[in-house]
């Protein structure tokens, strides 16, 4: 049978830039994982409004900080930008890139929102790497920002400062090569991020972890709309590291926030020699306190996901573009549906597991059909293994290869050959399996299905050796093995047409099961059309469609046959005709009393 839907998106999103098997949208699972999850961080963040004090000291004096603006007050703003992360250089008019005067503190208005656009000159310095800060002065209105001027007051003012010029990891050359010595491979080696810290990288390829200079093109300068009214022991370790507190009054400066929210990566620009502009825009405006939280536990979700290594680097932008970029009737739509999707995933694992829990009988199964299941699973978990996916994901997989394990031995007997030095698993078919057509019949399919199964998985493999890049050999067989189950996984479920159409009957499959499936299917039919996805991957979704409307067919078709075992065991005409035994022999207890 063809891989869920869901661990099809895994092996694509492994896969990457390999080539090797179609790739699905990337992080989609992870992307409505993300969704759900904004939903409740949402809901956590209204806690922000009414902040709860800890418990003071009846006996000590009640102190509460407070902000020392009001709301509406008019203020002046200076934004230097500087080589230096100390800033005292106020005479230099050359650093001097933007001033505003009369801003509005706190007040939602055309005036409270100013913006500028202008085109920075880099250094030498910085295009060898090196840092640029933004330096952010606020006073009030007719104040200086100057220590060093007479009419300077502490009061009035209040700044930040932050980084315009971040660094990330130098990309490398990957390590995937042409296994057959293709002299193109060295000018399209494919680029791929150096890993910092990787323990299970080999000791003796270990280099110094070159640093490159990237360029934040937006600057988005947010004041916190916050007077409350915080005990100066009951401040909410959410809040506390942004709130700076003048030390004689006790009270706190308003708090300025650095939006980086929607600056994705893919918008940062390298420096290096070859640059000799760079754009940089500017916006001042205030942020509502729920806003300002929601960002901050937003952020703070991502990184904690991503240290669980439940989230991959990049991915939390992919779930930004879907708020940026995506229509949002249609991100209701897939939000909802996506629900739909895990909902019947859940139910068809539940009947799949209480089928073959009760199942008694393999009359009419494809016993060889599961095996090829667990076979396909297990090189989904391999090759997932081999690309250094998520834990998560790995043992979502580990789990499904643990349970197609536990199918084989419901469909097979497993016995333990300790006759040889290692002991050794040997598989006996059932009874009920080999005492009937099942077992010639699913012979047959399997035996001219493999022809073409052999086929496809050569002509793929050579394909892929010829025209691919891989690390090695193992990882070339193992890329090329999980592009057949994702292209060709249809034909595992064939045998199993092939064994209803000579039994005339569907009465032995889990129907339950195979509807929850279907009704997947038909989701995945929504999602082939509204979401962006190689064409591959398509035909994959409506390939499934046909075999089950083929099973559909068969059991429109077939009637239900009332003398054949159920899948718990037991004959619709054998309960009946106990139920009538009963019922007979209650009435003749009553004639006879």
């Amino acid at each position: 049978m063809a891989p869920p839907a869901g661990q099809r998106a895994a092996v694509a999103e492994a896969a990457g830039a390999d080539g090797a098997p179609p790739q699905q949208q990337r992080g989609f699972g992870s992307t409505i994982s993300g969704i759900v999850r904004i939903a409740v961080f949402w809901y956590f963040a209204s806690k922000f409004f009414s902040p709860k004090q800890k418990p003071m000291d009846p006996t000590a004096p009640s102190q509460l900080m407070t902000n020392l603006f009001h709301k509406g007050e008019s203020l002046d703003m200076w934004f230097y930008l500087s080589e230096q992360e100390k800033f005292n250089d106020f005479g230099n008019d050359r650093a001097l890139y933007w001033h505003e005067t009369n801003i509005p503190y706190a007040v939602w208005t055309p005036e409270s929102i100013r913006t500028k656009s202008l085109t920075y000159y880099p250094s030498e310095t910085l295009q060898n790497n090196g840092s640029l800060y933004a330096h952010i002065f606020f006073a009030r209105s007719g104040f200086p920002i100057d220590p060093t001027d007479p009419e300077y007051q502490p009061l009035n003012s209040f700044s930040r400062t932050h980084a315009v010029a971040t660094y990330f990891p130098k990309q490398k050359k990957n390590k995937k090569k042409s296994l057959l010595g293709s002299p193109k491979d060295s000018d399209e080696s494919e680029p791929e991020v150096e890993k910092v810290g990787d323990k299970k990288s080999d000791p003796k390829e270990e280099v110094p972890v070159e640093w490159i200079s990237l360029w934040k093109p937006n600057v988005t300068i947010n004041l916190v709309d916050d007077f409350t009214h915080y005990s100066q022991n009951g401040v909410p370790p959410n809040i506390a590291p942004h709130l700076l507190v003048e030390p004689t009054t006790g009270n706190y400066y308003p708090t300025i926030y650095f939006n980086e929210f929607w600056l994705l990566r893919d918008k940062f620009i390298p420096v290096n020699e070859t640059v000799s502009e760079l754009p940089l825009n500017l916006e001042i405006s205030p942020i509502s306190m729920m806003k300002w939280q929601l960002f901050q536990q937003v952020d703070q979700s991502f990184q904690m996901q991503r240290s669980y290594g439940s989230m991959l680097d990049g991915e939390s932008d992919e779930l930004k573009k879907v708020f940026l970029e995506g229509n949002p009737y249609l991100l209701g739509i897939t939000m909802f549906v996506s629900m739909l999707h895990s909902v019947f995933d859940f139910l068809a694992f539940k009947n799949d597991i209480q089928f073959w829990n009760k199942n008694k009988s393999m009359e009419g199964l494809s016993a060889k059909s599961v095996v090829l299941n667990f076979i396909c699973q297990f090189v989904i978990f391999l090759y997932l293994l081999d690309n250094d996916t998520s834990w998560m994901i790995l043992a979502s997989s580990g789990v499904g290869v643990c349970i197609e394990f536990w199918k084989i031995g419901k469909a097979m007997r497993i016995e333990v050959d300790r006759s040889g030095m290692i002991p050794r698993l040997r598989f006996h078919d059932r009874e009920s399996y080999a005492s009937n057509k099942t077992k010639e019949y699913d012979d047959i399919a399997i035996k001219f299905l493999s022809y073409v199964l052999l086929l496809l998985v050569i002509g793929l493999s050579i394909y892929s050796l010829a025209y691919e890049r891989h690390k090695s050999w193992y990882s070339w067989i193992l890329s090329s093995l999980t592009s057949c189950v994702y292209m060709f996984g249809f034909i595992m479920m064939c045998p199993q047409l092939f064994i209803n159409y000579k039994l005339k009957s569907v009465a032995h499959l889990p129907w339950r099961q195979m509807t929850y499936k279907f009704l997947n299917t038909i989701i995945d039919d929504l999602f082939a059309f509204v979401i962006k996805m190689p064409i591959l991957h398509r035909l994959s979704v409506f390939r499934d469609d046909v075999i089950f409307l083929i099973y559909l067919y068969q059991r429109w078709v077939y009637p239900v046959d009332k003398t054949r075992v159920n899948e718990f065991g037991f004959g619709g005409e054998d309960e009946t005709a106990e139920k009538k035994l009963i019922t007979e022999k209650e009435e003749e207890d009553k004639k006879t009393n």
